[in-house]
């Protein structure tokens, strides 16, 4: 494969808005970027249906109509989506009842995106890690010699980026289903604030944190589709758009929690370092306690929110479905049906009043973001994971540097911060407060001002430079 290269989304729609047919051009682009790949990253791949659309964005714009804000751009969807022209397994063994398209598809489609298939998913998206025994495990492309973990559960949207066939990719997010694949393979993942965007068209995982998202490889690239998306997902006049900020003032929080002490030092070092850049360029970067992001990842990992209502979704909408999970996703649902309804209940309740303990600290204390490592560990062999115990091991660590911000109703981004001792890549996690989606991503593009993006500052993957 020939390295990657990156041109802004902005600059590919406004080629194509423009009527210079570059929507068939983006189109066999990532056609023979997918078809010179062996990096595993679909599960379906229509090249015919990719053309189709194309042509059909450049006839619009040849004969003057505006196709929309993400013309041409090529967009990748987890197996979790619904999809016009594609079944729906969800990573399982048995194609799931047809289901209709919902918002964020609709949204894409109606402003001239283009669609180049489904990519993997974990199971039902129950699981951190991104392994999948029944459509396939992608590879993460930053390990030259070994299947590393490519991060899940939107285990392929990574991975399409790196091959190039898409310069978006759609992932969901429930206790870091975006953030940990972005970490894992080094490019930027945003999970909106829960109940931003309808999830609708998706099949669910937990309804109370379930967010839908995506993956890019830079900030930008995320704000320009975001903001896109955004104005058809408000009610009333759109907020503004934030003035992109300066790091110079920035208040970045460092929370004294497990997010820092349970991580490799080799990956806190990298994160450690990133902020001494962004101290160096005049951000504020103060410590502070916050020991709600750890009850709330103990809360989280012990599963009375997620799994109930996982298993409740199962036994109502598809029950033939249960018997044929794979052990690593049915065995971790055999207590949940046991958790008491007063349990669920006050673990709600529990979630809500750590919510607002917290974000009244940051008002106090000024503070517009958190920073933490994304993920405390480095993306480990599949080898390493074939026992059970290996793999819930790994799956709790992965899950659990991302799992406070959703527990706790806010949007983070994580964006490369550099590789580790394994030259494997290491995501910052920037945290902001409930609601503050598009303040979040200004500041992300400040930040990324400084430290580059992924091409700039990890350079391009072995599986792929080569």
């Amino acid at each position: 494969m020939t390295p990657v290269t990156h041109t802004p989304i902005r600059r590919v729609a406004a080629d194509v808005r423009g009527g210079l047919g570059g929507a068939r051009g983006e189109a066999d682009a990532a056609i023979r970027r997918h078809e010179a790949s062996d990096l595993n990253a679909y599960i379906a791949f229509d090249a015919g249906a990719l053309r189709r659309q194309a042509d059909a964005i450049d006839d619009a714009a040849g004969r003057g109509h505006d196709p929309g804000p993400l013309a041409g751009v090529t967009v990748s969807v987890k197996d979790l989506y619904a999809l016009d022209g594609y079944s729906l397994y969800a990573g399982t063994k048995r194609e799931l009842p047809p289901w209709p398209e919902g918002f964020l598809v609709a949204s894409l489609r109606g402003m001239g995106a283009i669609f180049t298939g489904k990519t993997h998913t974990v199971e039902f998206a129950f699981g951190g890690v991104g392994l999948n025994p029944n459509t396939g495990t992608p590879v993460n492309p930053w390990d030259p010699v070994d299947h590393r973990a490519p991060g899940g559960s939107s285990a392929g949207a990574g991975v399409s980026l790196w091959e190039g066939s898409a310069r978006i990719a759609l992932g969901t997010d429930t206790g870091g289903s975006i953030r940990i694949p972005a970490s894992a393979t080094g490019v930027v993942g945003l999970r909106p604030t829960t109940g931003r965007w309808p999830t609708t068209g998706v099949v669910p995982l937990s309804p109370s944190l379930d967010t839908v998202g995506m993956l890019a490889h830079t900030v930008e690239d995320l704000r320009y589709a975001f903001r896109a998306i955004d104005s058809l997902a408000r009610t009333g006049d759109a907020p503004a758009d934030p003035v992109p900020e300066e790091v110079s003032g920035l208040r970045i929080g460092v929370p004294a929690c497990r997010l820092w002490t349970d991580a490799d030092s080799a990956i806190a070092a990298v994160v450690e370092g990133a902020l001494e850049e962004l101290r160096a360029a005049g951000a504020d970067v103060l410590e502070l306690d916050a020991p709600e992001l750890d009850e709330a990842a103990e809360r989280y990992l012990s599963g009375p929110i997620v799994q109930p209502e996982f298993v409740g979704f199962l036994q109502r909408e598809l029950p033939a479905w249960i018997p044929l999970l794979d052990p690593i996703i049915g065995t971790r649902l055999e207590a949940a049906t046991g958790v008491p309804a007063l349990e669920y209940i006050a673990a709600h309740q529990h979630r809500r009043r750590l919510s607002t303990d917290l974000h009244a600290r940051l008002d106090a204390e000024r503070i517009d973001l958190l920073a933490a490592p994304t993920l405390p560990i480095s993306p480990p062999p599949l080898a390493a994971l074939a026992r059970l115990n290996a793999y819930r091991k790994a799956n709790r660590a992965m899950l659990s540097g991302t799992c406070p911000a959703s527990m706790l109703d806010m949007c983070a981004i994580s964006l490369p911060a550099g590789l580790d001792g394994e030259g494997m890549p290491v995501g910052l996690q920037l945290m902001g407060p409930s609601g503050t989606d598009l303040e979040l991503l200004a500041r992300a593009a400040a930040v990324e001002g400084v430290l580059g993006t992924n091409l700039t500052r990890l350079g391009t993957p072995p599986r792929v430079a080569g």
